[in-house]
Formats: C-alpha cells, sequence, structure tokens
C-alpha cells in the first residue's frame, strides 16, 4: 500500500509541474504569436526573445497590492480564484499519459487515477469551473462581472451539452469509459478523427466556448464588459483565473488528443513497457497538447468575436443537433461492425 501511494503520488506529481507551467509558458507563446499575426515584434527586452518576461509577470503580481472591494462578499469574493484553479488541476488526473512499464515483477500504468468512469469523471470535475465564475461575478458586486457570470452559465451549459455528446460517440467503439481503453483501441484501429470527423469538429468548437477563447470570449469581452467576471480582481487573485484558463485549455487538449489523436502513441511505433517508453509516451502527449494550444492561439487572434445571440444559436441550433447527428451515426455504425 506504502508503494502503491508513492508510485500515485509521483505521477501525480509528475503531471502536475507539467501543468503547472502551462500558464507561463502559454503567456510568452501567447504574446509572441500575436505579435508576429500583427507584424510587430512583441516582449523583446527581458531575457532572449523575452523569454523572462513571464517571470517579470509573476513578480508584479506578488507584489501588486491586493484590493477587496468594500461591498463585496468577502467570503465568496475569495473563494472564487481557488475553485477556479483547482478543477483544472484535477481533470488530467484520468489522462493516460504513456505505455505500462514492467518492472521489479509489476506494472505500473502511467495514469493517475485508473477508474472505470475516467471520461464522466473528467467531465464532471471540469463541469465544476463554472461555479467559480458565477462566484466571482456575483461577489463582486460589480454589474459588469455579474453580466460576465451569467454569460458564463449559460455559454458553459449550452455548449457542454455537445462536447459531452461528441465524447459518448468516441466511447460507443470502444465499450469502456476508460480512457486508456480509448487509446488502445485507436492503436489497433484509426486515429477516431478520421471515422469520426464530425464528431471531433463539434468537440473543437465546444472546447473554445468552454475554455471562454475567442471567438467564444463573451464573458470577458472587454468591449463590453470591461474583463467581465474577474474585472474587480487584481494581484494573484487575477493570476489564479489567468492560470485556470490555461489549464483549462491544456485539460481539453489532453482530452482531445486522447480521444481523437491516438493519446500518447503513434502509428506504427510500438513504445518498450520500460521507463525510456514511459517517457516517451509522456513527450509524445506533450507535442500533441503543445500542437492544441498553438491552434487556441492562432484563432484568438484570427478569429472576430462572435455576438452572444450568434453564440446561443450556435450552440443549441447547430452543435447540439450534429452533435446528436454524429452520436447516431456513430451507433448505428458500431451495430454494424464498421467501427
Amino acid at each position: 500500500m506504502t508503494s502503491d501511494l508513492a508510485i500515485t503520488l509521483v505521477k501525480y506529481a509528475v503531471m502536475f509541474l507539467i501543468f503547472l507551467n502551462v500558464a507561463p509558458i502559454m503567456n510568452w507563446v501567447e504574446r509572441r504569436a500575436c505579435a508576429y499575426i500583427q507584424d510587430r515584434p512583441g516582449p523583446n527586452r527581458v531575457g532572449p526573445f523575452g523569454l523572462f518576461q513571464p517571470l517579470a509577470d509573476v513578480a508584479k503580481f506578488m507584489f501588486k497590492e491586493d484590493i477587496t472591494p468594500a461591498a463585496a462578499d468577502t467570503v465568496l469574493y475569495l473563494m472564487a480564484p481557488a475553485i477556479a484553479l483547482l478543477p483544472a488541476f484535477t481533470t488530467f488526473i484520468v489522462i493516460p499519459f504513456g505505455p505500462d512499464i514492467a518492472t521489479a515483477g509489476r506494472t505500473i500504468r502511467l495514469i493517475v487515477a485508473d477508474v472505470d468512469t475516467g471520461v464522466l469523471l473528467f467531465l464532471a470535475i471540469a463541469s465544476l469551473s463554472v461555479y467559480s465564475l458565477v462566484m466571482a461575478g456575483y461577489a463582486s458586486n460589480n454589474k459588469f462581472s455579474l453580466l460576465g457570470s451569467i454569460r458564463a452559465s449559460a455559454q458553459l451549459i449550452s455548449y457542454e451539452l455537445a462536447l459531452t455528446l461528441s465524447v459518448l460517440a468516441v466511447l460507443l467503439p470502444v465499450g469502456s469509459f476508460r480512457l486508456g481503453d480509448v487509446v488502445a483501441y485507436q492503436q489497433s484501429h484509426l486515429w477516431n478523427v478520421l471515422p469520426q470527423i464530425l464528431g471531433f469538429l463539434v468537440f473543437l468548437v465546444a472546447a473554445f466556448a468552454e475554455t471562454n477563447r475567442l471567438p467564444f470570449d463573451l464573458p470577458e469581452a472587454e468591449s463590453e464588459l470591461i474583463a467581465g467576471f474577474h474585472t474587480e480582481y487584481g494581484s494573484m487573485r487575477f493570476a489564479l483565473f489567468f492560470m485556470a484558463e490555461y489549464t483549462n485549455m491544456a485539460a481539453l487538449s489532453a482530452l482531445g488528443v486522447t480521444l481523437y489523436f491516438g493519446g500518447w502513441s503513434l502509428p506504427g511505433i510500438t513504445y518498450p513497457h520500460t521507463l525510456l517508453g514511459g517517457v516517451l509516451g509522456l513527450l509524445t502527449l506533450v507535442a500533441k497538447i503543445a500542437v492544441c494550444m498553438g491552434i487556441f492561439v492562432w484563432v484568438r487572434w484570427t478569429f472576430p468575436r462572435f455576438r452572444y445571440d450568434q453564440l446561443m444559436r450556435l450552440g443549441w441550433k447547430v452543435l447540439l443537433p450534429l452533435s446528436i447527428l454524429n452520436l447516431v451515426l456513430v451507433a448505428a455504425l458500431t451495430v454494424g461492425g464498421v467501427l
């Protein structure tokens, strides 16, 4: 029992350290990519190519004065940033990040929580993030923050339906909720993105809405709501929301590549069941997540923001029917033995 607990803690520590570095790295990547797209230098003063700029930002957040609005609901106001970060750092526990390692007469599965309800647990934990946005908007006692939180709750509920149905379609031919089984299925078949391209497109659009990224960043629309639900937040409390957004992006990217792009595996390549194989699997997964994060950045600085009525219409009248159609098609193909 002691050794099992130690192994689990080591696996969690590895994944936690990787996801902990997502925010500062993406902070630099987003600024540089934005600059290149807009034909300007971007951060290039602090360190080579501006690489130390995230460290300067961290120092600024740590030493900046922390102000709580006088009319705010203090308890909820202080809880909201922490609640935003906790689901983001918990969802990845069900993501497999490498092949099983056989050592010392035992098999170590490279997944923190290898539970039967893996995908359901991911979706359940991820859905908790909306509570932090609602709490932040309500507790700030600011009309712009409240409007942002109401938008966030309606948006996340609307797009979670389509996202969940697209995930269920992937699970039908696999016959399991374990993400490890999804990876194994794709190793013996095609990547799911090929036979289920419609479901992947639904998942992709819904993922942008779930993470409040452009063109779906209506909860934070600067031109309308100043900064939306986190208007009244500064210092490290704002930094927690900032970290939660990027970590949620990475977690959904990890789920997406696991469901549709083979997870930690590559076609035609067999990783050894050793520590080297585990490292190679982890690097493969991280590389795929990095590509997805790059797409998030590219889309942000390429497409304009939707109007709110367009956002809701797209979710209910386009994505939801498409996700239902995809689920029916996949079910028919699975029963027919095609998938």
